[in-house]
């Protein structure tokens, strides 16, 4: 990327997970010129080609990576919230449906997750530093510990409707959930006949080197919702329901949406997702991911009082700062983006590194060589150490 003074940086945060197939992607390009100059709205009163398409590419290819996956039917909106909007509704319309005076209407999330800023999604973002302001939340809200599978039967009750969890959580500070964890949901979902939502809007859409980051889980939801890198920037969610559990009891005005599903964003997302979903592409990231890891190991025997851990799985990675040093992480931001390279935290302390899947292991060994130099400008206070001729002329304009 290039600001407007012409200073080029290396993009390791990818619009927060969203631009997997880079900046101005040349295919994209055309196809929105092209979808652009046909229509780019109609209102889903009307059929248009490419909404389902998308949905029937989405769920062919879930079923195809992800075997035995009840995911059979797809509500196209505009971004994660709405997606996860949706979640919540079917997940309380399921129990409705069924018995009208039913008091399962609970809904369980867990700390450090984020799921969203709309009224729902934010009731299931048990965030101090969201909620407060805008209280108070939605009630039927219940918050649980992430990977504490001990307290999932008191957690999710017969009173629950739905169980919204992020396999990685990736605001919250790069959190992988185990195959226990998920497992013991799922497990109790069913006993008491919740509705299990996976939020894969950042982790998913091969992110984590497979189409969807549960498939290592061994179980699979009753809803997925997806956004960020669908549309790689052009405005789009989905959410992905269970013909079993779901459907069925979803009916047409449940639920709706203007832009939702308009022939410009489905188009966009249909090609999209088609290469992100190549295994070729999957590989590609797994091998990409080593980089980081080893990096890590490195970074840490050079700086042992600043890293702590490192989390995540594919292109979605969090070096975790020690208690000491996480308080100079927005530090570690700046010097890194006046170097050249763009980062993000994430958490309580943690260099989040959310990098476009089609990055270069060349651009990915210059970016983490700029690291180093932020970590040791912050953390050594030697502002020279390391840089290139190229990075000091570009410093000093």
């Amino acid at each position: 990327m290039e600001d407007n003074e012409n200073r080029q940086y290396l993009d390791f945060t990818a619009g927060i997970a969203v631009v997997s197939l880079g900046h101005s992607d040349p295919e994209v390009a055309k196809l929105v010129a092209q979808q652009a100059q046909t229509l780019i709205h109609c209102s889903n009163l009307y059929h248009n080609p490419w909404t389902p398409t998308l949905s029937q590419l989405l769920i062919q290819e879930t079923k195809k990576q992800s075997p035995g996956c009840p995911l059979s039917q797809v509500f196209v909106s505009n971004s994660g919230s709405e997606a996860n909007e949706a979640a919540i509704k079917f997940a309380r319309k399921v129990p409705y449906a069924k018995d009208s005076s039913t008091k399962q209407r609970d809904i369980v999330s867990f700390h450090n997750s984020f799921h969203g800023r709309t009224y729902g999604s934010l009731s299931a973002t048990p965030n101090p530093k969201y909620q407060p302001p805008f209280g108070p939340m939605l009630p039927g809200f219940r918050y649980g510990t992430y990977n504490d599978v001990a307290a999932i039967p008191e957690l999710v009750t017969e009173n629950t409707a739905g169980v919204i969890v992020e396999p990685i959580q990736g605001e919250g500070g790069i959190n992988v959930a185990t195959p226990e964890f998920m497992q013991a949901l799922r497990k109790r979902c069913d006993e008491v006949g919740a509705i299990l939502i996976f939020d894969e809007i950042q982790c998913g859409l091969s992110r984590t080197g497979d189409l969807w980051a549960y498939t290592t889980s061994g179980v699979h939801p009753d809803i997925l919702t997806t956004a960020k890198a669908l549309g790689n920037g052009i405005p789009i969610g989905a959410t992905l329901v269970s013909g079993e559990t779901v459907a069925p009891h979803i009916k047409t005005g449940d639920h709706g949406t203007t832009f939702g599903g308009n022939p410009l964003a489905c188009r966009v997302a249909h090609h999209i997702f088609g290469r992100l979903a190549d295994s070729r592409l999957q590989e590609q990231v797994r091998i990409k991911s080593t980089l980081f890891f080893s990096a890590y190991d490195t970074m840490k025997e050079k700086y042992p009082e600043v890293l702590s851990a490192v989390r995540g799985r594919g292109l979605i990675v969090g070096y975790q700062l020690t208690p000491e040093a996480k308080g100079k992480a927005s530090e570690v931001v700046t010097a890194a983006r006046e170097r050249g390279l763009l980062i993000i935290t994430a958490g309580d302390g943690v260099i989040r590194i959310v990098p476009p899947l089609i990055i270069s292991a060349e651009e990915i060994n210059k970016g983490l060589a700029i690291l180093d130099e932020a970590m040791n400008v912050v953390f050594r206070k030697s502002d020279s150490v390391g840089k290139t001729k190229g990075q000091q002329e570009m410093a000093s304009r």
